[in-house]
């Protein structure tokens, strides 16, 4: 469907046609007169004048004591993976935020807005791209394609385009929702010798949805909450001389990470949107922030250092959006 509604936007839209969405109807069929099989293509072309009749081309055949061999009429089939039913959403993807960028003629402003309103298509492709995601995710295995990140990277660009995500994402949220858990969970589960490749892609890709302003808020929340529970089992831990479980103690620093390189990059989208320091999960890591650190020092000082480094950071955003809410 995506593929159908894209193949009439750019012609109509680019070459100043009728302000109108383009229909099935719109799109002429290619006569099969006009059309090479796989059997007539020999690997060159040839015009009409210089093929030969299938009479002239038989004589020949009879006539010629060595016929030359044809190529045979292979086709090379693409291997059937999760990639290949979804590059037709990325590029559809791809392509509608490049043509956003040349919308200056009013024929395609008019096109735009009536598409963004009437999302249906997108928000379509936008879940089934999301429920691939999702699959692949809750097992990432090695070598990691590149079409994962970039699928990523797609989406959220998708979600930085304001005009966009106000109509798609608010019919995606809930499985949006339910890929930034898996992705956490990814990180947070994976307990493989060699899981900490994985872990570079998983963590690069909640880095690239933080960068969106749209989902800023809860990547952070997300990441915050798990943060706080774990401290809070540390700390039981700590106080009854217990013993910790090292695979999550290790995983939970891909957290800090993320939320490092979240919180000191600026966010796309909305140039209106800024940490909101209301955010319960923040508040309540601030908190108990100096008591935290204080009593884990000792025992775990790493842990306690890059809590105190998070704390900086958290604090110097809740700064930044009072100064920037206090201006005229």
């Amino acid at each position: 469907r995506s593929q159908v509604l894209w193949l009439g936007v750019p012609c109509r839209a680019l070459c100043g046609g009728p302000d109108v969405l383009p229909t099935l109807s719109d799109q002429e069929p290619t006569s099969s007169e006009n059309t090479l099989t796989l059997m007539d293509d020999s690997g060159c072309v040839l015009s009409n004048e210089q093929r030969n009749e299938p009479a002239e081309l038989s004589q020949h055949f009879v006539e010629s004591t060595d016929p030359p061999l044809l190529p045979l009429p292979l086709e090379k089939r693409p291997r059937t993976t999760l990639e290949n039913p979804l590059s037709s959403h990325m590029q559809f993807f791809q392509h509608l935020l490049e043509l956003k960028k040349w919308a200056e003629s009013s024929s395609l402003k008019v096109y735009l807005t009536h598409f963004e309103k009437d999302s249906s298509t997108v928000s379509d492709s936008v879940s089934q791209l999301l429920d691939a995601l999702i699959t692949f995710y809750r097992n990432p295995k090695l070598p990691f394609s590149s079409f994962w990140t970039e699928a990523v990277g797609t989406l959220a660009r998708l979600a930085s385009d304001f005009n966009l995500s106000n109509h798609i994402f608010k019919r995606c949220s809930k499985k949006l929702e339910e890929f930034e858990k898996t992705l956490l969970q990814a990180i947070l589960e994976n307990n493989s010798i060699n899981r900490f490749q994985v872990q570079h892609y998983v963590s690069q890709s909640l880095v690239t949805l933080g960068s969106c302003s749209l989902l800023r808020k809860s990547i952070i929340s997300l990441l915050l909450s798990e943060v706080n529970s774990f401290v809070d089992d540390l700390g039981a831990i700590d106080q009854d001389q217990g013993i910790y479980d090292v695979t999550r103690y290790e995983n939970i620093f891909s957290l800090f990470w993320i939320l490092e390189q979240v919180l000191q990059q600026e966010p796309r989208g909305d140039p209106t949107a800024h940490m909101d320091p209301s955010i319960p999960e923040m508040q309540t890591f601030l908190q108990k922030h100096d008591e935290v650190i204080f009593r884990l020092s000792d025992a775990f000082p790493l842990f306690a250092f890059y809590l105190w480094r998070l704390g900086v950071l958290l604090n110097s955003a809740e700064m930044e959006t009072v100064k920037n809410e206090s201006l005229p």
